[in-house]
């Protein structure tokens, strides 16, 4: 069984390189003791080196990649985030949907990059809203989309996170989600993953939660939801918070 795992998703912060370096620092104290769990933390472009530098513990993961080298001013390759030491890489965030309009098509070739890379892709899916308990059509089709023709053999350094909008904090009219809802849909991208890869192949495939992460809900979706990890935004900028939610799905 592989280890779960929490994700520190830092997106636009800290400010400075020195903040970036300290957060990194008492982040590694506070989760110093923890056991059974791989601890990822995914800082902005501009620290990766500073940050993946002081990690021990950890290890070091990007928020994103292009798809190749290039004449693409603006752009990170995984060639060049794997040689600054990151070994995973965050893909189809909702925050990159919404904001730089990211397509299915554009994350499928992000996908393919970083696996073939031999880097570990985070793949985001989930809905925009839900009406009734089950989960609706359009994460299977994100999955499907977004891992068409990848090959068997680079999905064993895949990660799925189920990330619904509705239920991050930061969204207009958020709503809490249970750890009930979050179980149906880890049934639900399990089916999906054994009908692209077999079942064999899905299950060793790790499939973690994503949506307004903290330590008051974290054990629900671990333990209840049967999630095998999390994808922490907010909380993970504070090192104490952060530190009780690897505990909790350590434990």
């Amino acid at each position: 069984m592989s280890k779960k795992v929490i994700i520190a998703n830092w997106k636009v912060n800290p400010p400075s390189v020195k903040e970036a370096v300290l957060l990194a620092q008492k982040t590694e104290r506070e989760i110093s003791k923890s056991r059974n769990v791989e601890v990822i933390i995914a800082p902005p472009f501009p620290f990766l080196a500073a940050v993946g530098g002081v990690l021990k513990k950890s290890k070091l993961g990007a928020q994103d990649a292009f798809w190749t080298d290039g004449p693409y001013t603006g752009e990170v390759s995984p060639t060049q985030l794997k040689n600054i030491g990151a070994k995973y890489i965050i893909l189809g965030h909702s925050e990159r949907k919404i904001h730089l309009g990211e397509t299915d098509s554009l994350i499928n070739k992000k996908v393919h990059a970083v696996l073939e890379s031999g880097l570990g892709a985070i793949l985001c899916v989930g809905e925009r809203e839900r009406v009734g308990s089950e989960i609706p059509q359009i994460v299977g089709e994100q999955l499907k989309n977004a891992l068409k023709n990848t090959k068997t053999g680079l999905v064993k350094n895949l990660v799925v996170v189920y990330e619904p909008i509705w239920a991050i904090s930061t969204m207009p009219g958020a709503k809490s989600d249970t750890p009930d809802s979050a179980f149906r849909a880890l049934l639900y991208i399990r089916r999906v993953l054994s009908e692209l890869y077999g079942r064999r192949t899905a299950d060793t495939i790790r499939i973690l939660y994503g949506g307004s992460v903290n330590s008051a809900n974290a054990g629900g979706f671990i333990h209840e939801g049967k999630m095998q990890g999390a994808l922490v935004g907010g909380a993970s900028l504070k090192p104490k918070e952060f530190a009780l939610i690897v505990r909790e799905v350590s434990r």
